[in-house]
């Protein structure tokens, strides 16, 4: 009886003590207040934004179209514009003594008229033939004749103003419609100028918030990169890093905001990264860190669609099912490293053979019993993970595209 307890007691420390980690690493896990977004929100962000900004150049562009069209044509108007105004204002003034000239002939046109009436009716009454009557008689003629005759020159005249006062009208609605035309395209121009002026603000705003989370993108490569060379897993060529950086700031410090003359355009900055050395994983399959997992970002390059800049992502980034999900070793080995950074979160490396370092990084909590100088097993819970696992593999200072370690 003794010999059985003997034999089972190891089993079952093992055991208990497992359940006892695990205990840790839920307990410690839910004190942790879960992140506000997680990687893939903030991927997904960035994604988004990106296509805004590229969007919001595509609307500048539409807009310096039309403002330079808008400016051509105001330029080709404003040099008759004046001339409008002023023969507008001379125009009016003519429909205007036109106009009274009217009134006047319209009045005298109607005196005449009832003066002609009433020689008429005068010149049918009877006269006797004496020597005065029929003198008298003659000049009623005479003036009637007169009258007939400047009705009718005063009928040529105010018709021939009010021809004119039409074609005047006319030339008047017609500049008043050019003049009002000009107005229009000139507020149009100050609209489309405003439109333009705000577009750029926000093209601005998108663009500081999206260039924030690529630079918290390098920083953590950096980091991790500081980290593997610190400890002697990958060589850093200080050279390439220098490019690297100086292609970086060269990408983030050029100016955007521009005159109505030129318009932002993507970047083009040539590559901004040190090529990783790269080689293929040869040996047998193993397994995921866990599962299911969502991969949110791919191992190799890219070019930021905004910069232009050249990345080469040396990792891949693996997004969990549900929160706090247990990241286990993929392989047999001893822990090299185990601490929590500022930039990645919390980092555990894992040794392996022939020169095999596998590297976690972005973890919510590292197991209460990982420390450095342990050996693990394969599927060994290292810790856990909210977000997105970071998840890197390296061997002999060469990169391995971590995925094919397991499909």
């Amino acid at each position: 009886m003794i010999r059985l307890l003997i034999l089972f007691l190891p089993a079952y420390l093992y055991l208990e003590a497992k359940t006892s980690v695990d205990a840790k690493i839920q307990k410690t896990s839910s004190e942790i207040s879960s992140y506000a977004k997680t990687q893939e929100e903030i991927n997904k962000k960035m994604n988004e934004t990106a296509q805004a900004i590229l969007e919001q150049r595509k609307e500048i562009e539409r807009q310096q179209e039309h403002l330079k069209k808008l400016k051509e044509e105001l330029l080709e108007k404003e040099g008759s514009y004046d001339e409008n105004v002023k023969e507008l204002e001379e125009l009016k003034h003519s429909q205007k003594t036109l106009k009274e000239d009217t009134q006047e002939l319209e009045e005298e046109l109607v005196f005449t008229i009832a003066q002609s009436v009433s020689l008429s009716i005068i010149l049918e009454e009877e006269y006797s033939a004496n020597a005065e009557s029929m003198m008298e008689y003659e000049a009623l003629e005479l003036m009637l004749k007169n009258a007939k005759e400047k009705i009718k020159e005063l009928n040529k005249k105010f018709y021939n103003n009010s021809k004119n006062i039409d074609i005047l009208n006319e030339k008047v609605n017609s500049l008043e419609v050019a003049i009002k035309s000009i107005d229009e395209k000139r507020k149009d121009l100050i609209d489309t100028q405003r439109e333009n002026e705000s577009s750029l603000k926000k093209l601005e705003v998108a663009k500081a918030s999206y260039k924030n989370k690529l630079k918290e993108i390098f920083n953590k490569q950096d980091m991790l990169k500081k980290t593997l060379s610190q400890l002697n897993i990958i060589k850093i060529d200080e050279l390439k890093k220098a490019e690297e950086e100086a292609a970086r700031a060269k990408a983030f410090d050029a100016k955007d905001i521009i005159s109505d003359t030129n318009l932002p355009k993507v970047k083009n900055h040539g590559s901004s990264y040190q090529a990783a050395k790269t080689k293929n994983y040869t040996g047998k399959k193993t397994i995921a860190p866990f599962e299911p997992y969502k991969v949110t970002k791919e191992y190799g390059a890219y070019t930021d669609p905004i910069y232009g800049i050249k990345v080469f992502n040396e990792s891949i980034s693996l997004q969990p099912s549900e929160k706090n999900a247990k990241v286990k070793t993929v392989f047999n080995g001893k822990v090299i490293y185990a601490d929590k950074t500022p930039v990645l979160d919390n980092i555990v490396i894992v040794e392996h053979d022939d020169g095999l370092h596998t590297i976690y990084a972005n973890l919510s909590q590292i197991a209460p019993d990982i420390q450095k100088g342990k050996k693990i097993k394969k599927g060994y819970t290292i810790g856990r993970v909210n977000d997105e696992l970071i998840f890197e593999v390296t061997q002999k200072s060469f990169h391995i595209n971590p995925i094919r370690l397991f499909q």
